[in-house]
């Protein structure tokens, strides 16, 4: 599986995702804060998903923020366990994984098709 950003992504799906990570940016920022502080993993996921899936805890609901995405936090541990990323994998994901504190790492769930992709968080 390819973990960098790919300009596949771009067409169909970059401007809804742009738009809705502009609205969430700040929580997904705070929740991959905890989830690091927490020792809960150092490599927090958050899953932008067309209708929710078992890959994490829904954070955000379409109805919640006016979004079009459902958003759900996650790590590597639960993508490992799900079978998305797997064991002989999880270093080629570690190397590909970008600053928490300056990119967020999205899952993107649309039917099919899936694609990690790292998203600059918004200079404040």
């Amino acid at each position: 599986m390819d973990y960098a950003n790919d300009p596949e992504l771009s067409g169909k799906y970059l401007g809804t995702i742009t738009k809705d990570f502009a609205v969430v940016a700040d929580t997904l920022k705070e929740a991959s804060y905890q989830i690091r502080r927490r020792d809960i993993s150092k490599h927090p996921i958050f899953v932008f998903a067309r209708i929710p899936v078992p890959f994490g805890s829904l954070l955000i609901s379409p109805d919640e923020m006016e979004t079009e995405w459902y958003v759900l936090a996650s790590y590597l541990d639960i993508f490992v366990q799900q079978g998305v990323i797997s064991l002989e994998h999880i270093d080629d994901f570690e190397r590909a994984y970008k600053d928490p504190d300056e990119f967020c790492c999205l899952f993107v769930v649309d039917g099919e098709f899936t694609k990690f992709v790292f998203v600059p968080y918004p200079e404040d």
